[in-house]
């Protein structure tokens, strides 16, 4: 998009008609910007012609020796460069230039015009948790193509999948979006693919469970029907807000109480929020993990559906569980505002390396 002009005059106001003043100033500036265009922009030293650009290319696989013994092809991931930094670093990144592309089938990449300078390669895949970083400074110098080979991700994994809930995509969108209140339902945004953009959803979840939380049960729930996809407040009346919990209620035929469990947890979006996590004892005066205070992502009053990504992998020794019923308490403590939430992107209980770990 653009360029863009964004122009600002002044008048004196102890001109009686300086509101005319700048309109007439405005609309002369604006003639001026036409009879300009196209502007000359591109005849600019810092503005890098196609020959003067470089490119990157090579494959990306996946790893991931519980889902496959053999290595995966990273279709459709998404590759860029961007500043160096750490991993994710790029999602803050508001004043460096950054060059995106996406994978084929087999996971080959090719980005193309790619301005001078110091560049880390970074990725993240569909249906994989984690994000990649290529461990190599990248130069891109005018005319120059660079050829990476073979690269390859090992996605987080401490042990085999004992259940899941949702898709590593980065989004909420896959979960349980509720029909608008009547008197705000937008018609242009009220198909599947942009449901969530509907004004007022955040207070359907005091309306759906107005007394008591989520209780998701996996093996008989489907995440698309019954986990709201924005773990908000409850609403109690007059505008005043409170902590919810949500339950995922499981069951373990077998517990290595010597081995180490790991639950993976990625959230999608985050705004003043956090996230305690208890095992099996909701009354529990501290927590098993805490989030502690995270994001300022405003995806819910913004109608998003995603933000800044968070992955945390959280390791349970195997005596917090039991053989049998088991249930795991999720509690979104802040309730300052409706807008106090998290959204998920996907949860996973992973079992030990083995029964002898």
């Amino acid at each position: 998009f653009g360029p863009v002009l964004i122009y600002l005059n002044s008048a004196s106001s102890k001109d009686d008609d300086h509101r005319k003043i700048l309109w007439n100033d405005a609309k002369r500036q604006l003639s001026e910007e036409i009879e300009s265009w196209p502007y000359n922009f591109t005849r600019s030293e810092d503005f890098p012609h196609s020959q003067q650009r470089g490119q990157v290319n090579g494959q990306l696989l996946v790893q991931d020796r519980y889902m496959d013994k053999q290595l995966m092809q990273a279709k459709s991931a998404f590759v860029g460069l961007a500043p160096p930094g750490e991993v994710d670093s790029w999602q803050k990144e508001g004043k460096g230039y950054q060059f995106w592309t996406q994978t084929d089938k087999i996971g080959r990449f090719n980005i193309k015009n790619v301005r001078p300078g110091a560049y880390n390669l970074y990725a993240w895949v569909h249906g994989f948790i984690g994000s990649y970083k290529l461990d190599l400074n990248i130069t891109i110098q005018p005319g120059n193509k660079i050829e990476l080979g073979t690269l390859i991700y090992d996605p987080p994994r401490n042990g085999p999948t004992l259940w899941e809930i949702g898709i590593p995509d980065r989004t909420a969108a896959e979960f349980f979006i509720p029909e608008p209140y009547p008197q705000y339902i937008n018609s242009i945004t009220n198909d599947g693919a942009d449901k969530f953009r509907q004004y007022g959803l955040w207070d359907r979840y005091s309306n759906i469970y107005p007394d008591s939380d989520l209780v998701y049960t996996v093996g008989a729930s489907n995440y698309s029907k019954d986990w709201f996809f924005a773990h908000v407040p409850r609403k109690t009346g007059d505008d005043r807000y409170r902590p919810t919990t949500w339950q995922i209620k499981y069951n373990l035929q077998d517990v290595n109480n010597k081995g180490n469990y790991t639950l993976q947890m990625a959230i999608a979006a985050a705004s003043f929020a956090e996230v305690e996590l208890r095992f099996n004892d909701p009354n529990s005066d501290r927590p098993h993990f805490t989030t502690r205070r995270i994001g300022y992502d405003n995806a819910v009053p913004r109608h998003g559906i995603h933000g800044l990504y968070r992955l945390y992998s959280i390791e349970v020794p195997g005596y917090r569980f039991r053989k049998g019923n088991n249930t795991i308490y999720l509690t979104q403590t802040r309730s300052g505002n409706p807008f106090e939430a998290v959204m998920y992107d996907y949860i996973r209980l992973e079992g030990p390396n083995s029964l002898n770990d």
